[in-house]
């Protein structure tokens, strides 16, 4: 890689911290690193990688932070004026989005603008946003590299074949930890389950995402914006063994796959390093030690948050916006023990319900959008 700089926002979270991991094996420098509110943490890798700015999202954890790293000489800047500095300096080649949320939007267009290459590991800015965000790349002659494992299994997959020429796009889930229960077992679910994912170690919001079938339903929409693919372009299949982390069928029939082990180290580093490859962190793939790949359907009558974001993805709008800010807001009081498992669902339904489609939608547009659905939800679901 050109320039061996990179800003880093989201550094306190799962895969902010493996980003870090990842920048010490290339021995890349950090100019600018963001968290939302875990100042401790945040401390302790400003003072490690001495970026030049500090952005924490949280003001009042800002006051904090400014304490803690009052001796270092490091800018510490707060709010969404602070991201958006944390995600423009002129010193970064690479900006990382790795902040969980729609906060992520602004900072990323900010980025996208200033030409600079994108690990996106966001997903929420492509789906709320993805027609505004790849026409401003594609103006901006930006770079979007993505650093979910199925996107860069589908990156890599169509390496060599610019064309995209493709028949399908096979997206891969595990299934999570509750494959083969029926919407009845799912009611009866607790947290502790939910968040025990039998292949990933993620963070709790995703974890959960990844236990309803979510995730899955807002990467079918990311891939529909990064690839320039229609519903109809798009497969799911369930893989328990995560080992295939998605293919590319093209017309001729041929399918293209993408194995690795499940680490997400690695989607990390082919982003940062693209288009080269360098020895990385992750364990070699042994195939004759797996033995069996497999593949089935996904059970839509149980997983409705999955059948949800196919409905949603074809409407467009703001909709998806709406979807994705209901969810999160759910997933909260989920993680919370507020509402049961099933009620994840019944939370995006109520506010897409309520919240009227907005076609062709400006960021300001979704922005009002996502604020209107976490809020009905915490007000009608909240007990």
């Amino acid at each position: 890689m050109e320039n061996r700089t990179i800003s880093l926002l989201g550094s306190t979270g799962s895969i902010g911290r493996q980003t870090l991991e990842v920048a010490d094996r290339l021995g890349l420098k950090i100019c600018a690193m963001s968290a939302g509110s875990s100042t401790e943490l945040l401390e302790r890798q400003a003072r490690k990688y001495r970026p030049g700015l500090v952005a924490i999202f949280d003001e009042s954890a800002a006051r904090d932070i400014k304490i803690r790293l009052s001796d270092t000489g490091m800018k510490v800047v707060s709010g969404m004026g602070g991201l958006i500095e944390a995600a423009t300096q002129d010193e970064a080649g690479t900006v990382v989005t790795a902040v969980v949320g729609t906060v992520g939007l602004l900072p990323t267009l900010a980025a996208i603008k200033k030409g600079k290459r994108i690990a996106l590991a966001n997903k929420e800015t492509l789906v709320c946003a993805g027609e505004h965000v790849i026409n401003t790349a594609r103006a901006s002659g930006a770079e979007i590299l993505p650093v979910d494992s199925e996107h860069s299994a589908i990156f890599q997959c169509l390496e060599g074949n610019r064309d995209r020429a493709f028949k399908r796009i096979l997206l891969t889930a595990s299934g999570g930890p509750f494959r083969g229960k029926s919407l009845s077992d799912l009611n009866k679910v607790t947290l502790r389950e939910a968040l025990s994912h039998p292949n990933w170690k993620m963070g709790r919001k995703i974890t959960v995402d990844s236990a309803t079938l979510m995730n899955k339903g807002l990467e079918y929409i990311e891939a529909m914006h990064l690839y320039g693919a229609s519903p109809d372009q798009i497969k799911i299949l369930i893989h328990p063994q995560s080992i295939i982390h998605s293919m590319v069928e093209f017309r001729d029939n041929s399918v293209i796959a993408q194995l690795s082990v499940p680490d997400m180290r690695l989607p990390i580093q082919y982003a940062l390093t693209y288009p080269e490859r360098q020895p990385s962190l992750t364990d070699a793939l042994d195939l004759t030690g797996i033995g069996t790949l497999s593949f089935e359907e996904p059970d839509m009558s149980a997983f409705r948050c999955l059948k949800l974001a196919l409905i949603t993805a074809g409407i467009r709008g703001t909709a998806c916006a709406v979807m994705n800010a209901a969810n999160e807001a759910a997933v909260s009081l989920f993680l919370k023990e507020k509402i049961t498992f099933n009620q994840i669902y019944e939370c995006a339904v109520y506010a897409l319900d309520r919240i009227k489609n907005i076609e062709n939608p400006s960021p300001d547009d979704i922005l009002a959008a996502d604020k209107d659905a976490r809020q009905i939800v915490l007000e009608h679901f909240r007990p």
